[in-house]
């Protein structure tokens, strides 16, 4: 180990950083400018991640280890955090890079501006992500951010991977077609490729089968997540729940502190469906409640609507007035890797579409099944809750 290191050291480029940590002296080594004052105010909350704890360790065993396995509370920073240890670490000398997969387009685009902003960096330049007809990288980049289909789709023209020397397969519990190809293809790659890492990384995932496959990789866990969370559960099952969902949200608005809802739904139709419903019955309380700006999420949103999900909630009415709020009623798409500041409350009815193959009529089809407590509970943990209804 200590040879590849040499090794790292000597060959490294001019505006490359070798290895070693980040902050050295006050200068930034991916730019080589100062540090602004936002790097500093950031690094102060990132020390509070559960992940932070666990650097020294996981860096360890990134170096001992061809493949590890991490499984952490979602909301401890694995996505943020763990792609800029392997790049502190000097993975990214001799213009390789490390790259970190997500299973939807919205994620790999609000992680990778995430990231820029904690390396202080520019996006698109050192920091960069990859999805369908949208590339923003450059030759500069050392840490990118991309869809499994992506990575796949990389590997056709590309079939050792060889401009990447850590890959980080995120949110591995979610089971595409593309990560279980993604599996297989980066097994036979690994025997090929030595100085290839490979980082598998869950929140629920069931980490021995995951051993099992990469030849009984070592397993890290990260106990604890950033805020608490309290759940609490319908008493008796309710006869609609997207009319109890959306009767709950008013409550919400109506009796509880100030705080931004999410709100967890099957599908456009639904979602579409629950904006114009509360914004119909909110609007008729008049002036009692404060204003609410209520946005959809679903894959099939154009990405400029996508983004106003990050807008800060609407200002009170009048000085003095009741507080805004925002509501979000999003799909599945923002159960993980996705963050939303300001949520305070998320809703979950408990069902989700799931594609099921029926062989009689040989056609795949999305129906509306239940959710298991397991994957509400990851999903009110991601978006860091105070209060769940």
């Amino acid at each position: 180990m200590a040879d590849r290191k040499r090794k790292l050291d000597i060959e490294e480029e001019p505006g490359r950083p070798g290895p070693g940590p980040v902050g050295g002296g006050g200068v930034n080594p991916f730019t080589g400018r100062p540090y602004r004052q936002r790097y500093y105010d950031i690094l102060a909350k990132r020390h509070g991640l559960p992940v932070w704890q666990a650097k020294d360790e996981f860096v360890n065993m990134i170096h001992g280890h061809q493949t590890t396995v991490l499984v952490g509370e979602t909301g401890s920073g694995k996505t943020t955090q763990i792609p800029q240890f392997i790049a502190e670490a000097g993975y990214t000398a001799n213009r390789k890079m490390v790259c970190c997969t997500q299973p939807r387009r919205v994620a790999a685009m609000s992680v990778a501006r995430r990231v820029a902003e904690e390396m202080d960096v520019e996006l698109g330049e050192e920091v960069g992500y990859s999805i369908r007809f949208e590339e923003c990288s450059g030759p500069k980049t050392c840490v990118k951010f991309l869809t499994d289909g992506m990575l796949l789709r990389e590997a056709m023209t590309d079939p050792l991977l060889e401009r990447y020397s850590v890959i980080i397969l995120d949110e591995a519990h979610e089971r595409t077609l593309a990560t279980d190809v993604l599996f297989g293809l980066l097994k036979e790659i690994l025997k090929n490729r030595k100085d290839l890492k490979l980082v598998v990384m869950s929140a629920t995932l069931e980490a021995e089968k995951f051993q099992g496959y990469f030849l009984d990789a070592p397993l890290m866990k990260v106990p604890g997540r950033l805020h608490p969370v309290e759940i609490f559960y319908t008493q008796e099952p309710e006869r609609d729940y997207l009319e109890a969902a959306i009767r709950t949200v008013v409550q919400i608005h109506v009796c509880e502190p100030p705080g931004d809802v999410l709100l967890f739904l099957t599908g456009e139709e639904e979602i579409e469906d629950a904006c114009r419903k509360v914004t119909k019955e909110l609007q008729g309380m008049g002036e009692k409640v404060g204003p609410v700006k209520v946005l959809p999420l679903y894959s099939t949103l154009p990405p400029q609507q996508q983004q106003r999900i990050f807008e800060p909630a609407p200002p009170p009415a009048r000085e003095g007035g009741p507080a805004g709020r925002k509501i979000v009623i999003s799909t599945n798409i923002a159960e993980t890797s996705l963050t939303i500041d300001g949520i305070v409350y998320v809703i979950d009815p408990g069902f989700s579409k799931q594609k099921v193959y029926n062989p009689r009529i040989r056609v795949e089809s999305l129906l509306v099944s239940p959710i298991s407590r397991v994957r509400l509970r990851t999903a009110g943990g991601n978006q860091g809750i105070r209060r769940a209804g």
